[in-house]
């Protein structure tokens, strides 16, 4: 089915189950352990044999030597591997780095070597005695120093402009130029990156944790210089992604090589200080913003530019987008710089390029507003704009940052905010409000399902989507059940299958839009032969309550299959819609914090997302998607920071002791509003993303109800107390 008209009134309108708070249906397997993750996968895959991955131990070079012989030897062990003895292994167009280094070293805990053993202890043991030689070379860590080396990215990531930014800054009677510098972060997702592989003669299977199957089995296959369809991956329940587990890692590449060299089934998962050293990370940003305003609010000039850094052949970190498209202003310019850097690699984390780009915006447009002396929420309505600025030719599908802020002003309270910093105090506390806007973009991937309908009514749905914990099961169920007119008890959900038409995939939060889409698709194709089979119109049947009804007749949905099982399976492909109109998601974030006049410590008090995204599919799993996001902001706000030992290039804190995340008590009471909304410019479904947009400003609210509690601008992240201790304000 192609998408390329805007949607008019269809099934899913209907919202008999579409849209409703259901609870999810994969909710009791996984609360009940019995939901098999990928190194649970035992029964699938029995008598695996465990491996365990040594990571590099410098950052940059060459290995001179490595020596196997005593952990061949060591108790239990099946085979070692390494890039001697691995064979000729190609590199995944979606990697920058090699999954198996050797002789060449290109970061810190880059594997380079797996060992298999009978038991996980084995192995573990076994790997410490694998000797291994260096010749370090000088290496690029500190990204302040290699900013002046960066270099222009190609393509949509080059520079954009519009109009003479320079002059009308110079010219505007208000400027502000100030410099925002964001951390790395890891995803530190619950779940480690876990593989178990086997082989069936020449056929691989992979049960990992992965949030793009395709890509992934087309990745593996690539790498290991097999075809494709030789290959199947497995990943019917993953625990957290974030974007970490978006593509091929190595401990499914080595899986697959432990299990040939040891003829069975080896599972391996990577420990975590290899999670955060050998895997992906959002990369640290430097970020300059200006800002030119006439007196009386108005954005004349607005320019952004960012730094950042990622190994050879890598990616920007892609912070200057929503400001091209947030704030209106005739005259405007945006820059990245790629720095090359010997870290490991920086990828894509939960709203990648938005996420840290919006933590440094918000936090100058609130500077902007105190040098104006506007409420802050005042001045972003005052710049809002309903076509893109770089573009005004192109219109917004829907833009409702204007409800978002306002709506969310008047529940939050906004009015009894302090217009003047540091003044309201209880106790030792100092109370302080901020506001940011929320944007992200909504994107659309091309998605397929397949549809199975037997003889009790049963609808089973069949796509290689994926569930992060987003929801994924019990949206696509329930798109189902409004196409076909059955209750959710009467649809099962297969994902995570390679086996299964390719899906959208969850990444970039087009997940939920995008597979339903395709659901849609497929299910249309169904009722067709549904209809056709029951000798009915298929463009006046109509499908529910478990039948099917036309020209005056109703027959049970189930009669159709009596004859034996029917199959439907199409794909949901997308027109130029999302080039005539900008697709965007809105929100607006506001936080209440105290902030110990004496200490500098700072406790988030309240938060309240409003967000305006399209239909939403389900508000209980979307509100969990929220909140979720919101505490991923408020750990970017407060703690999150990869510590780069800028010496010897790696991750210090690479470990959850050490790498702080929010926990409960960090969590203060949360709310979101879902504004009522549908896109028809988007999909059938009418819906967007929601899943990163609730990250996206959080930080920075929370950043500007600091400087409304003490006075204190922080514009280096995290927001640690020992950057506001000495600027304080006086104790009365």
């Amino acid at each position: 089915m192609k998408f390329s008209t805007p949607a008019t009134t269809n099934p899913i309108d209907q919202m008999k189950v579409v849209g409703r708070p259901l609870d999810r249906i994969d909710g009791p397997a996984k609360t009940t352990g019995t939901a098999p993750y990928a190194y649970e996968q035992n029964e699938a895959a029995p008598n695996a044999a465990y491996g365990h991955v040594v990571g590099a131990g410098i950052a940059k070079g060459r290995i001179t030597s490595i020596k196997l012989d005593e952990a061949r030897r060591a108790p239990g062990v099946i085979a070692v591997i390494s890039a001697d003895n691995a064979g000729a292994l190609g590199k995944g167009k979606f990697n920058t780095a090699k999954l198996l280094a050797g002789p060449d070293i290109e970061h810190y805990h880059q594997a380079i070597a797996l060992v298999v053993a009978e038991t996980f202890e084995q192995a573990r043991a076994a790997a410490n005695l694998v000797k291994v030689t260096y010749a370090k070379e000088k290496g690029a860590y500190d990204l302040e120093k290699a900013k002046g080396s960066a270099t222009e990215p190609k393509g949509e990531n080059a520079d954009t402009k519009v109009g003479d930014f320079e002059r009308a800054y110079a010219g505007a009677p208000v400027r502000l130029d100030a410099t925002y510098r964001t951390p790395d972060q890891s995803h530190a997702m619950m779940e480690p990156h876990a593989s178990i592989a086997s082989w069936d003669g020449e056929q691989l299977t992979v049960w990992t944790a992965n949030q793009m199957i395709d890509w992934t089995r087309g990745d593996l296959a690539r790498t290991l210089g097999i075809p494709k369809d030789k290959v199947r991956l497995v990943s019917p329940y993953i625990g957290g992604g974030f974007g970490g587990k978006l593509f091929l890692r190595s401990e499914a590449l080595l899986a697959a090589l432990g299990a040939r060299a040891a003829r069975r089934p080896v599972k391996v998962a990577l420990s975590r200080p290899l999670m955060i050293n050998n895997t992906t990370h959002r990369p640290a940003t430097i970020q300059r913003i200006r800002i030119g305003a006439t007196r009386d609010g108005k954005i004349s000039a607005i320019g952004h530019e960012s730094w950042s850094g990622d190994l050879p052949g890598g990616q920007p970190e892609t912070a200057v987008m929503q400001t091209r498209l947030l704030y209106a202003g005739a005259h405007r310019m945006t820059r990245m710089r790629l720095a090359v850097l010997d870290l490991p690699e920086g990828n894509a984390m939960r709203a990648p390029g938005e996420a840290p780009g919006l933590m440094a915006l918000e936090i100058a447009m609130d500077e902007m507003a105190h040098k104006l002396k506007i409420d802050p929420v005042t001045f972003r309505i005052l710049n809002d704009t309903k076509v893109d600025p770089e573009k005004p030719g192109r219109p917004f599908s829907q833009r409702r940052l204007i409800d978002c802020l306002r709506s969310g002003a008047d529940k939050f309270g906004w009015k009894e905010r302090s217009a003047e910093p540091g003044k309201k105090r209880e106790g030792r506390w100092l109370i302080g409000m901020g506001v940011a806007s929320a944007f992200r973009n909504n994107m659309v991937m091309k998605s397929g399902a397949r549809i199975r309908l037997d003889g009790k009514g049963v609808v089973t749905v069949e796509t290689d989507m994926t569930d992060i914990g987003t929801g994924s099961y019990t949206v696509i169920a329930q798109t189902a059940a409004e196409m076909m007119g059955v209750a959710i008890d009467k649809v099962v959900v297969r994902l995570g299958d390679s086996r299964f038409p390719v899906s959208a995939g969850s990444g970039g939060q087009w997940g939920a839009n995008s597979s339903t889409a395709g659901v849609y698709a497929a299910c249309m194709k169904m009722r067709e032969a549904v209809a056709q089979q029951l000798g009915m119109d298929p463009a006046a049947a109509q499908f529910a309550g478990g039948a099917v009804s036309a020209g005056g007749k109703s027959v049970p949905l189930a009669q159709a299959a009596r004859g034996g099982e029917l199959v439907a399976e199409d794909t949901m492909e997308y027109g130029d819609l999302d080039k005539k109109f900008q697709q965007s998601t809105f929100g607006a974030h506001f936080v209440e914090v105290a902030v110990d006049a004496v200490t500098g410590e700072t406790r988030v008090r309240r938060m309240l997302a409003v967000c305006a995204a399209g239909r939403i599919l389900n508000p209980k799993s979307a509100r969990s998607q929220v909140i979720g996001a919101m505490t991923m902001g408020l750990g970017a706000a407060l703690m999150e920071e990869l510590v780069v030992d800028t010496r010897t290039g790696f991750f210090v804190n690479h470990d959850l002791a050490g790498y702080e995340v929010p926990v409960h008590a960090d969590v203060p009471h949360q709310e979101v509003v879902f504004l009522d909304e549908t896109d028809p410019m988007s999909s059938p479904m009418k819906a967007k993303g929601v899943g990163e947009l609730g990250i996206c400003g959080v930080a920075a609210a929370i950043a500007n109800a600091v400087y409304n509690a003490t006075g204190v601008r922080v514009r280096d992240y995290p927001l640690t107390l020992d950057k506001l201790l000495e600027k304080m304000p006086a104790m009365s």
